[in-house]
């Protein structure tokens, strides 16, 4: 009779162990049946997508998205600063670098460089810049941070860098990249820009590239969303999509 108590005990940490893996099991079960559920479910309702406008690169990447998805009504938050993902509500996000932040998922689209652009007629007016410190005597047009204010900083390579203590003129100053094309292709300046957004203009000759040498190498679109056990369909499929065709607006 002594030894009741014990075998007992026993017995009830074995089926406390055995009810703990079956809750295991039964939940890997039903985490199996809702990543089916959400591959098979057709992508419908609002999805919240936050981007960079950067020179009109994701319009037709979204039109062709729209025809594809129909029945996805897309909410466009248009804007270039530094958006919190999650606690402002976003689906999905496109940027131009990777959010580091545990709580995200992400995917790169494609790479992209900086690059310093001039129209003909102004190179033939004021000369071709050979290093950059030849900058200093020339009209430069610059991009404003919207979420900070500060200037973006042309990325020379360190030992191409103007000297400590001399600073780049600043003739223009603007927060937006299609406003810096249009004044350098009307021969404003010179402006610092992403290479996708002057591709055509390069093409057919409204602009030229200066100082290819001179500057670092670029970053990475990356297309961004909350991590969760479950992806969404209608995430699923704007993600897939994205990786699928955003690239194609960037240059090769």
């Amino acid at each position: 009779m002594s030894a009741t108590p014990s075998r007992y005990c026993h017995l009830i940490d074995e089926g406390e162990v055995f009810l703990e893996r079956c809750r295991r099991i039964l939940g890997e079960i039903q985490a199996a049946e809702d990543d089916l559920s959400a591959m098979t479910t057709s992508p419908r309702g609002r999805l919240r997508v936050g981007l960079a406008f950067a020179a009109g690169l994701p319009l037709p990447v979204i039109s062709a998205f729209m025809e594809r998805y129909p029945e996805i009504q897309l909410d466009l938050d248009f804007t270039d600063r530094m958006v919190d993902v999650i606690d402002e509500g976003f689906d999905v996000v496109i940027r131009g670098s990777e959010l580091k932040d545990s709580r995200l998922m992400s995917r790169p689209l494609g790479p992209y460089r900086s690059c310093l652009v001039a129209s003909p007629v102004y190179l033939q007016n004021r000369g071709i810049p050979a290093k950059p410190a030849d900058l200093l005597t020339h009209s430069c047009l610059h991009y404003r941070w919207q979420n900070s204010g500060k200037l973006y900083q042309w990325p020379f390579k360190k030992q191409q860098a103007i000297q400590a203590g001399e600073s780049l003129p600043v003739t223009m100053v603007c927060s937006n990249v299609e406003a810096l094309i249009y004044l350098a292709q009307a021969g404003r300046g010179i402006a610092c820009v992403p290479d996708f957004a002057v591709k055509d203009s390069l093409a057919d000759g409204r602009l030229d590239k200066v100082l290819t040498n001179s500057l670092i190498g670029g970053s990475t679109f990356h297309v961004v969303w909350p991590s969760s056990r479950q992806m969404a369909p209608k995430v699923r499929a704007f993600v897939d999509f994205a990786v699928e065709n955003f690239s194609k607006g960037l240059v090769s």
